[in-house]
C-alpha cells in the first residue's frame, strides 16, 4: 500500500485534521517526539502573535493502540486555541448578521490565494479562501512528517535543517557533522550554526518589521543514512528528487527548489559538477564529492540528500499593497491579517518534514511490508545484496 495523507481544516476553525494511510503495523510512536517537532515549527525570530496563542499538540484518534501502529489509517488532529475567538465567525451552521459580523473579506491581498480562489470557486467571501490557504495547514504537514521521521530513524536515518539566507544576510558555509548541525541550529533563534550570523539576522528582521515589511530567505534540508536506490530512473514520476521538488514547491510561499549545488551547475563545466565514483572495502561504492546532493538518475546514491528551498517574503504586510475591492471594483489598500515579518526559520522545519515524508514514501515503496518486522527483514536483505555487488 502506498503511503499517503489528506488534511482538512481552516486557520481559525476548531482544529486541523489529517488521516495517514499506509503506515505499517508495530511501529512505535513517540508522542513527545511528535509534539517536539510541532513546537519547533512555532519557534523562530520574527514570528507573529499567533504563535503566542497556539501551543500545538497532536492528538491521535485512531490507528495507534498502546503506543504502536496497528496498520489501520492513523487519524490525527491539532486543535486551534484561537478558535474560541472565532467560534461564531467560523461556525459551520448559518449565522445571522451583516458582512461585518461575519468578518467577510472582499479586498484580496496581493501575493495570496484570495482572488484566484474566489474566482475559481465563485466565492464572494474571500475568507473562505484565506482560511484554508493559510500556512497554518503546515502544522499537520509537520505532524505527518514527524511520524515519517520516526519511521526512518528506526533504520538509522538522520534529518537536519538550517537557514542559509534571510534577505541579504547569508550564513557562511560549513562542513559540520549532522549531529553538531542539529545541536547548533536548535540553539539558534534563526536556525543557523554561528552566533554572529544569528545576531545579524535578528537585527535585519527587526529592521524589516519596523518598516512594516516582510522578508524571505533560503532553507536547507540534509538527510543522512539512506541506502542507494530509493526512487527510480524508469519513469519520470518515480524519480525521488522530482517528487521531493514537488513537495517543497507545495509549501506555502516557496518559489524555488534546488538539489545539491542546484542552479550553480548552470555556471560550471561538467568536470566541476559531477561526483567521481570511489570504492573501499569499508564503505563500498561512494562519491568523492556530493555536488549532486545525493541523487543520480532520480535515485539516491548513498550520499547525504541536500535540498534547498526558497521562501518568498510573506505577502501579508502591515503597509499593504494596492488591491481592488471585488464588490466595487475600486482600488483599495489590501486587507490586513495578522502575520509574521519573517517565517524563514519555521519554514526550515516545515521543509524538513515535507522532504522526510517523500523519502519515507520511497523507502516504503522499496522495502514495503505490512509490519515493521517485514520491512526490517527486506531492508537487511537489500543491504546484503549491496555488499555482494
Amino acid at each position: 500500500m502506498s503511503l499517503r495523507f489528506l488534511t482538512a481544516g481552516e486557520t481559525h476553525g476548531p482544529q486541523l485534521t489529517t488521516i495517514i494511510e499506509g503506515l505499517p503495523s508495530n511501529m512505535k510512536i513517540d508522542f513527545d517526539a511528535l509534539n517536539f517537532q510541532l513546537h519547533r515549527r512555532q519557534k523562530g525570530y520574527g514570528r507573529g502573535r499567533r504563535m503566542q496563542i497556539e501551543k500545538d499538540t497532536a492528538q491521535i484518534l485512531g490507528g495507534v493502540r498502546h503506543g504502536y501502529t496497528t496498520g489501520a489509517p492513523v487519524a490525527l488532529v491539532v486543535e486551534n486555541k484561537d478558535w474560541t475567538h472565532w467560534r461564531n465567525i467560523m461556525n459551520v451552521e448559518p449565522i445571522e448578521g451583516n458582512d461585518e459580523a461575519k468578518r467577510r473579506v472582499h479586498r484580496p491581498r496581493p501575493g495570496h490565494a484570495d482572488l484566484n480562489g474566489g474566482l475559481k470557486y465563485n466565492l464572494k467571501d474571500l475568507r473562505n479562501v484565506l482560511e484554508r490557504s493559510s500556512a497554518r495547514e503546515t502544522t499537520v504537514r509537520v505532524a505527518v512528517g514527524a511520524i515519517a521521521r520516526q519511521f526512518l530513524e528506526q533504520f538509522g536515518v538522520k534529518v537536519a535543517g538550517q537557514v542559509i539566507r534571510i534577505g541579504e544576510i547569508e550564513a557562511p558555509p560549513h562542513n559540520l557533522p549532522i549531529d553538531e548541525l542539529i545541536e547548533r541550529t536548535e540553539a539558534s533563534s534563526v536556525r543557523v550554526v554561528d552566533a554572529e550570523t544569528e545576531k545579524k539576522m535578528e537585527a535585519y528582521i527587526d529592521q524589516i518589521k519596523q518598516e512594516g515589511d516582510s522578508i524571505g530567505g533560503v532553507v536547507e534540508c540534509i538527510i543522512e543514512g539512506l541506502p542507494v536506490g530509493l526512487g527510480s530512473h524508469v519513469q519520470y514520476d518515480r524519480k525521488l528528487d522530482g517528487r521531493i521538488a514537488q513537495g517543497v514547491m507545495s509549501i506555502n510561499a516557496f518559489k524555488g527548489v534546488e538539489v545539491g549545488i542546484g542552479f550553480e551547475a548552470g555556471e560550471l563545466r561538467g568536470s566541476q559538477v559531477h561526483d567521481e565514483i570511489m570504492y573501499s572495502e569499508e564503505r563500498g561504492y561512494y562519491r568523492a564529492t556530493n555536488r549532486l546532493g545525493g541523487f543520480e538518475g532520480g535515485m539516491t546514491n548513498g550520499m547525504p540528500i541536500v535540498v534547498r528551498g526558497v521562501m518568498k517574503p510573506i505577502p501579508t504586510l502591515y503597509k499593504p499593497l494596492q488591491s481592488v475591492d471585488i464588490d466595487t471594483k475600486e482600488p483599495f489598500t489590501a486587507q490586513v491579517e495578522r502575520s509574521d515579518a519573517c517565517a524563514v526559520p519555521a519554514a526550515s522545519v516545515v521543509m524538513e518534514h515535507v522532504v522526510t515524508w517523500e523519502v519515507a514514501k520511497a523507502f516504503l515503496e522499496k522495502f514495503g511490508g505490512d509490519s515493521m518486522e517485514e520491512i526490517h527483514a527486506n531492508y537487511q536483505n537489500y543491504l546484503k545484496q549491496l555488499e555482494s555487488y
